[in-house]
């Protein structure tokens, strides 16, 4: 069974959120062992400058690599990555479960996004909209992706 994990910097705190990251896990344990981390936000400071921001950055990032496992396959959530519809992204699923790595690793960064040296840790980004939304809704949107995902590869009728 194809190993995921889904990193996200910050925890659901609203009962709505969870409820719904919950529904889709428990849908998702039929097609992946999906394992979801959440890293600890750090703290902006009011008057944070430009330095203190990226350095603020590159902790929660760090803190996300810590997570990860040699070999895997890692994808950043970014809104300069590559846009995908449902379809090719299942496509894409299947093709890293097919080669040789041992997992997906999805990222999500904190509120104030990715550190610049981002490209050098991950093998791509995605973009899941070019619409803004909350980290938590994007998370929501990405296990949903994945679920649908599974759908289409086992010609379910969930995609339509």
């Amino acid at each position: 069974m194809l190993k995921i994990k889904v990193i996200c910097v910050g925890k659901l705190k609203e009962k709505f959120y969870k409820d719904a990251q919950d529904e889709f896990l428990k849908r998702l344990k039929n097609y992946a062992n999906l394992e979801l981390i959440e890293i600890n936000d750090l703290p902006i400071p009011e008057k944070a400058s430009l330095k203190d921001e990226e350095n603020l950055k590159k902790k929660e990032f760090e803190n996300m690599l810590k997570r990860i496992d040699d070999n895997s396959y890692v994808i950043a959530l970014d809104l300069k990555g590559k846009e995908f519809d449902s379809v090719s992204f299942s496509k894409k699923i299947e093709e890293l479960h097919t080669i040789s790595k041992k997992s997906i690793v999805f990222m999500i960064g904190g509120s104030l996004g990715f550190p610049s040296n981002l490209k050098d840790h991950i093998n791509e980004s995605i973009c899941i909209s070019k619409m803004t939304f909350t980290h938590q809704m994007a998370r929501l949107l990405l296990l949903e992706q994945i679920y649908r995902s599974f759908k289409i590869l086992n010609n379910e009728t969930y995609h339509k």
